[in-house]
C-alpha cells in the first residue's frame, strides 16, 4: 500500500491538520505515503517527520494549469508506485479523477469536509459531487452524512462515517503550566477578578460575534470578560462593526480581540466557558472537542456538528442559532455553577472526546479505510 494525499494547499486549518495527523499515523504504521499540495507554511511540518511533500498547483482555479496537473498527477502516481489517492477538496478531486482515468488499478477516496454550497443547483451539484465519485467516501459527521444521502443520493454502504478528532496529546489540561497560564494572562492583560468567556474563530459574521456581544448585554452577569481570538482575515468593516457593538457594552464587560493564538491550550485553561456560536451548521467544529478537552463547558449552536459532540446538559449546553436570550441565560447557568459542578461537567466533556473524538480514533479508522480499498 502507498497512500497520497492531495489538498489545496498546506497553509493551515482543519483539513491540512488532518492531513499531517494521517500521514504520521501512517508513517508510524510503515506506510509508504505523500503528500500534493500548492506548498504553504505546513509543509515543514511533513518535512520534519520525513514524508515526501510534492508542490504542485492543484487547487488553482486557473483552466489552463488544469490539463497540465492532470499529466504531473499522473506522472506522480506512477512513478511513485501509488496504490491509494485520497483527495480532500473539490478542484484536487477533480485533478485526481481525470488524473486516474489512465490508472485503473489505484483507488479513488475522498473525504467530505463540509457542507458545500449548492446554489444555483445546475452548476454547483454537479461540481461537488466529485466528492461523492471515489471508491468510498469519509463523512466527517452524521450531518454530513445524511447531507450526501439527501443531496447527492449516496448509497448509505459508500459512506465511512470518521468524525474528527482532537489531539489529546496536546489539548490536556495537565500538560498546561501554572507559568503558561500567567505569562498569556498577562501578556493579553485579561482581567483576573472576573469569569472569563472565550470564542475561538476567525472573525466572520458567520461565526455569531454579533449574536455573543446581543447575549453579554442581557446577562445578569455583566462583571465579565469575554475573549474573541481568531484572525481578522482582511475584515476590517466587519472588525470595525464589532468595535462599535463593544463601545455599547456595561463598562464592567470587558471585551478583547486577540488574533491566532498558538497556544490554545493554554487560552481555553485562562477560561471558564467556551462558546461556539456559529449561525451556519460547522460539519463538526473540531474547537468544540479540543475544549472540551480541556475540561471547558461549551455553549454552542444546536446544529451540524454540535449537535453529536455535545449531549445537551451533560457534556455541554445547546442554544437555538442565533437566540441572543438563550445563549445569555445558558452562560449565566454556567456562571452560576459552583467550581466544583463546572468541573464535573468538564471531566464528563473531556471522557466524551477521548471516547468518541480523538485523533488515535480517527487515525486508525481512516487507515482501516486505506485497508479496506487495499483487499
Amino acid at each position: 500500500m502507498k497512500v497520497l494525499q492531495v489538498l489545496p494547499a498546506m497553509q493551515g486549518g482543519g483539513v491540512e491538520r488532518g492531513t499531517i495527523e494521517i500521514a504520521s499515523a501512517l508513517k508510524n504504521n510503515n506506510i509508504d505515503n505523500i503528500v500534493v499540495s500548492g506548498a504553504g507554511r505546513l509543509v515543514a511540518d511533513l518535512q520534519k517527520m520525513g514524508i515526501k511533500h510534492i508542490d504542485l498547483p492543484v487547487g488553482s482555479k486557473n483552466p489552463f494549469l488544469w490539463v497540465k496537473n492532470i499529466r504531473t498527477l499522473r506522472k506522480i502516481i506512477k512513478d511513485e508506485g501509488v496504490s491509494i489517492v485520497h483527495a480532500r477538496s473539490r478542484i484536487p478531486a477533480w485533478i485526481c479523477y481525470f488524473a486516474l482515468k489512465k490508472c485503473p488499478d489505484v483507488k479513488f477516496l475522498t473525504t467530505f469536509h463540509g457542507k458545500y454550497g449548492t446554489k444555483p443547483k445546475w452548476f454547483k451539484i454537479p461540481y461537488n459531487r466529485i466528492m461523492v465519485a471515489g471508491d468510498l467516501v469519509i463523512s466527517i459527521s452524521n450531518f454530513i452524512s445524511e447531507h450526501i444521502k439527501e443531496t447527492y443520493h449516496v448509497a448509505s454502504d459508500k459512506i465511512r462515517l470518521i468524525y474528527r478528532g482532537a489531539d489529546m496529546n496536546k489539548f490536556d489540561p495537565v500538560l498546561v503550566s501554572s507559568t503558561q497560564i500567567e505569562d498569556l494572562t498577562k501578556q493579553w492583560q485579561v482581567p483576573t477578578d472576573k469569569p472569563v468567556i472565550l470564542m475561538p474563530g476567525r472573525l466572520s459574521r458567520m461565526k455569531g460575534h454579533l449574536v455573543v456581544l446581543e447575549a453579554l448585554a442581557l446577562m445578569r452577569h455583566k462583571d465579565v470578560t469575554c475573549i474573541f481570538v481568531g484572525s481578522a482575515h482582511g475584515k476590517a468593516d466587519y472588525q470595525k462593526e464589532l468595535k462599535q457593538k463593544i463601545d455599547a457594552l456595561s463598562e464592567k464587560t470587558s471585551i478583547l480581540l486577540m488574533p491566532h493564538c498558538s497556544q490554545m491550550p493554554t487560552a481555553y485553561m485562562i477560561s471558564d466557558v467556551v462558546i461556539s456560536a456559529s449561525l451556519y451548521p460547522e460539519a463538526f467544529g473540531r474547537t468544540i472537542t479540543e475544549a472540551q478537552s480541556m475540561e471547558r463547558i461549551v455553549i454552542a449552536t444546536a446544529h451540524g456538528g454540535a449537535m453529536e459532540t455535545i449531549k445537551d446538559g451533560k457534556t455541554g449546553y445547546l442554544v437555538p442559532v442565533g437566540d441572543a436570550k438563550a445563549l445569555a441565560e445558558a452562560l449565566d447557568k454556567v456562571l452560576d455553577m459552583s467550581i466544583s459542578q463546572r468541573e464535573e461537567m468538564g471531566k464528563a466533556a473531556a471522557a466524551s472526546v477521548a471516547e468518541n473524538f480523538s485523533i488515535y480514533q480517527m487515525c486508525e479508522k481512516t487507515l482501516a479505510v486505506y485497508k479496506e480499498l487495499s483487499k
